[in-house]
């Protein structure tokens, strides 16, 4: 079976997640149908192919993860995505969760610092299904000066703090989610930019990632 095929043994696996995502509380019907459109087993090695639809984080390259499909829909759902929305990411990985974005219309402006990560991403053929997803190799802390201001802001490593030159790159009104404080807990963070650089703070649930690290590897 080639790595591109998504049969309907594949999508009724899907369709258990969604259900199974629905029942531990997402409610955006919009994430649930964009999950749903999104192969998650085209994002990992051909041996997981099997277990691609569980709700677990797996391994992927560089030491890093693909996310659990639970924890990417909590946060795409707390992003609150427009269509046409701006949107940076900090921690391509798999580039998953930036293929969700994308099929809520929006315009991903994506970082890895994991060169492997990136240069797997580069010659990846699902990403022709998505124009609106641009890749970059660089310093997730840095962000994207050059393409700000953001509409939303999302960071998929747990952040030891919330990054100031981040908040800088954020429209007023915009929205940031992040995984904040180290260890093997992170709680999940949402704030809203006001003017003046101030902004609000809400906390959520807690999960867990992997670390948001300074510089680039590689």
């Amino acid at each position: 079976m080639l790595k591109s095929e998504d049969t309907y043994q594949h999508k009724g696996l899907r369709k258990k997640l969604i259900d199974s995502l629905r029942a531990k509380g997402i409610t955006s019907e919009l994430v649930l149908e964009a999950m749903y459109n999104v192969p998650r087993h085209f994002f990992l090695d051909s041996a997981f192919d099997k277990i691609a639809y569980e709700d677990r984080a797996f391994p992927i390259a560089a030491d890093q993860t693909i996310s659990q499909p639970y924890t990417v829909a909590y946060q795409t759902q707390l992003l609150n995505v427009h269509r046409n929305d701006k949107i940076l990411e900090i921690g391509t990985g798999s580039a998953y969760q930036a293929s969700i974005l994308a099929e809520l219309g929006a315009w991903v402006f994506t970082i890895e610092r994991q060169r492997k990560l990136f240069d797997t991403n580069k010659n990846f053929f699902f990403k022709a299904r998505y124009p609106n997803i641009k890749f970059f190799y660089g310093d997730g802390f840095e962000g994207l000066p050059t393409y700000a201001p953001f509409d939303k802001i999302l960071i998929t490593a747990a952040a030891p703090f919330i990054p100031p030159k981040l908040v800088e790159q954020l429209k007023i009104g915009a929205l940031m989610v992040l995984p904040i404080d180290e260890g093997n807990k992170q709680r999940m963070l949402r704030i809203t930019k006001k003017a003046d650089g101030i902004y609000d703070e809400e906390l959520f649930d807690y999960f867990s990632f992997v670390p948001m690290l300074k510089g680039k590897n590689g």
